[in-house]
């Protein structure tokens, strides 16, 4: 059965790349959730003032991945306990936020944080966003697939050019 995901944990191209090679994501779109602002643009994002997040919308067929797998991939991806950043990005857009469409996603995703600190798995609080999907926009065509259009498998090298 096909079913979405909706997450932000920071840049959202190496999100998408991280999807993109899963067996059972049929599609992932890069786009902008979680604020205030009708069809945003990345550079109003990029203000910090929209409320939005940079986030990737994932089509997925759940008789061969799983939501709560899917939720693994998003917790060993990116640093679920740094406020409003990832690596070097700095600004409520780069997140961590799960966005739920339903009460079971939203249950999943609550017991996964709770697992995760009952364990200790990091060594900081966690600070990701559980919260209903808004509206997504979908994020400019040159986001899209940005690193695979770039020869590129990660944002490593995107952050060595920032640096």
């Amino acid at each position: 059965m096909i079913e979405y995901a909706l997450f932000a944990a920071g840049c959202f191209w190496g999100v998408q790349a991280t999807f993109d090679a899963i067996p059972g994501v049929i599609e992932t779109e890069v786009g902008y959730t979680g604020g205030d602002v009708i069809n945003p643009t990345y550079e109003q994002v990029c203000t910090d003032t929209t409320g939005h997040a940079e986030a990737v919308k994932i089509t997925y067929d759940n008789k061969i991945v799983s939501y709560e797998e899917l939720l693994d991939i998003f917790f060993k991806n990116h640093n679920p306990t740094t406020l409003n950043q990832q690596g070097p990005d700095k600004g409520s857009q780069y997140r961590s936020a799960i966005f739920y469409f339903n009460e079971s996603q939203k249950k999943k995703a609550l017991s996964k944080i709770q697992e995760l600190e009952q364990n200790k798995i990091f060594n900081q609080p966690m600070v990701t966003e559980v919260v209903p999907a808004k509206e997504f926009y979908p994020a400019e065509e040159y986001h899209q697939k940005y690193l695979e259009k770039k020869g590129k498998k990660s944002c490593f090298s995107c952050f060595l050019k920032k640096l």
